[in-house]
């Protein structure tokens, strides 16, 4: 395959991958807690017998992911059982093989009094244990998290944070999970608990929508690229099989 069609090709490539990307954000636009992806580029050599050649052919992919933890508007519900973080920091949960952390703070009342995630992970409090309540009584939750029920003190939501967060990976569309046990979270620094608010998807939908024609747009002027470097290579096939046969 000629140069161009083979950078081309590889283009095509990155450009569906970012493309899927672009749509799972713009589908999590409404998602409570959701975090933004974004790309990071890279060239790599296609000569890999002589990789530091500076004639080799560089080809673009994307290296990795990586997540935009800015925070989303915080906008009120009215709910007692919805929560949201400002500031840094996580809420913890148990999840099926570990510790999940979350900026989704809409929570419920499990048929035991367990204070879960809709997907029915239990809210960790300090000491990581599960938070319970005592009643049916409303709780309330001050600004440190501290959790109190017909004036008692019954727990304190537990929020984390870590010094280097691409330790984290995605987990479904809210969780992240270090993925590994040496890994510990430390206490959210200043981190303040707001009770009847819920933190919204930190996705811009115009502007993602505007990045997602952008990159279709690309996606198609590399397809044209491949086909008129198709058609090209075909014609002069054709010219040298007309002369040859002359």
């Amino acid at each position: 395959m000629d140069p161009v069609s083979v950078i081309a090709a590889s283009g095509l490539q990155s450009r569906m991958q970012a493309l899927d990307l672009v749509a799972n954000n713009l589908a999590n636009t409404t998602t409570g807690g959701f975090k933004l992806d974004q790309e990071f580029y890279s060239l790599f050599t296609a000569d890999e017998e002589n990789p530091s050649d500076p004639a080799a052919t560089r080809l673009p992919l994307i290296e990795k992911q990586w997540t935009n933890f800015s925070q989303g508007v915080l906008a009120p519900t009215g709910n007692p059982l919805d929560f949201a973080i400002q500031g840094s920091g996580f809420f913890t949960v148990q999840g099926p093989s570990g510790p999940l952390y979350t900026r989704n703070g809409s929570f419920q009342l499990s048929t035991t009094g367990q204070l879960m995630t809709s997907d029915g992970y239990a809210v960790l409090g300090d000491g990581g244990q599960p938070i319970k309540t005592s009643s049916s009584a409303p709780i309330q939750v001050n600004e440190k998290g501290i959790i109190t029920q017909s004036g008692q003190q019954i727990g304190q939501i537990q929020v984390a944070d870590f010094t280097n967060r691409t330790v984290l990976n995605k987990v479904g569309n809210s969780y992240f999970s270090t993925g590994q046990a040496n890994i510990n979270p430390t206490p959210a620094s200043g981190a303040t608990v707001l009770q009847g608010k819920i933190e919204n998807s930190n996705v811009a939908p115009a502007e993602s929508a505007v990045r997602l024609v952008g990159v279709m747009r690309q996606f198609e002027m590399l397809q044209k690229a491949i086909t008129v470097t198709s058609d090209m290579n075909k014609q002069a096939l054709a010219e040298v099989a007309r002369v040859s046969g002359s």
